[in-house]
């Protein structure tokens, strides 16, 4: 699977801060997902930061962590927040967003994000609950948040493309790495 891989576009200040900072948990199965929210039972309330790493997996973190810390520093497949609910069999995802004002992600990652919950066994909205819209302005050169789907620059009142431009995104091929992940470590 294709999916592009968003750099870290934040202030450098705070990517130097989290580097040191052990990445987010990694959450391959359900029983992941049931023993992290255990162990951090306010993400049933206000949910979770996350992001989806290089491999298409899921990593958590508390709601309030910098997304490029739960990352571990590197590139992105998607990032933003995650809701759960709680129910007699554990808990399921209710809730996810694309909003990372750190990697900025376009719309488009929600593939990354459904790929890292299907390969978890977890189910899924049908789409982001939250989707944002993030934009670099061709005039002034400064990121912005479009609302409303009003692609009009906060700062200096110009026009934004409507194509996502952020960053210098690229393209990865996910399964052609893990099945390389997998052949080096495989005696």
């Amino acid at each position: 699977m294709r999916f592009f891989a968003y750099p870290y576009a934040g202030p450098e200040e705070i990517r130097r801060h989290c580097i040191a900072a052990p990445p987010g948990a990694l959450i391959r199965a359900l029983p992941d997902l049931h023993a992290w929210l255990a162990s951090h039972p306010d993400a049933l309330i206000e949910g979770s930061t996350y992001v989806v790493d290089l491999r298409a997996c899921l990593r958590l973190s508390p709601r309030r962590s910098e997304h490029v810390a739960c990352a571990g520093g590197e590139d992105v497949l998607a990032a933003g927040e995650m809701g759960f609910f709680a129910h007699a069999r554990g808990a399921s995802v209710t809730a996810v967003s694309n909003l990372s004002t750190g990697y900025r992600p376009d719309v488009s990652c929600w593939d990354a994000v459904a790929e890292s919950l299907a390969r978890a066994g977890l189910s899924a909205p049908p789409g982001f609950t939250t989707s944002v819209h993030f934009r670099r302005c061709p005039a002034c050169g400064e990121s912005t948040l479009v609302k409303e789907q009003w692609f009009v620059c906060t700062f200096c009142d110009a026009d934004l493309p409507l194509e996502w431009n952020v960053s210098a995104r690229r393209e990865v091929d996910v399964v052609a790495h893990v099945d390389r992940v997998r052949s080096l470590s495989t005696p």
